[in-house]
């Protein structure tokens, strides 16, 4: 085989190996609104500052989550549980 027709060969198998482990991998999406939820049902009223808290809580970013959920008046225990749902 020409090293010029192997190429092509080569790059659709690598292709077909790339998206097949994209399409085998679980998907990695957050979801805001289970952090949201898990706040409404211990009563707590959603305004802007937990949307943007349950946002950082989706985007990894704990620390920053638990700290303005507390500070927007939830419980640092609720806003632990809320912040981890947040990314799963």
């Amino acid at each position: 085989m020409r090293p010029s027709a192997r190429i092509p060969g080569i790059l659709a198998g690598l292709a077909l190996a790339v998206g097949g482990a994209v399409f085998a991998a679980p998907a990695a999406h957050a979801d805001m609104k289970a952090c949201e939820q898990s706040l409404e049902q211990k009563k707590v009223q959603v305004t802007d500052d937990i949307r943007q808290a349950c946002y950082e809580g989706q985007i990894g970013n704990q620390t920053s989550c638990s700290a303005s959920l507390t500070e927007a008046g939830v419980s640092k225990e609720d806003a632990a549980n809320a912040c981890q749902v947040a990314p799963q």
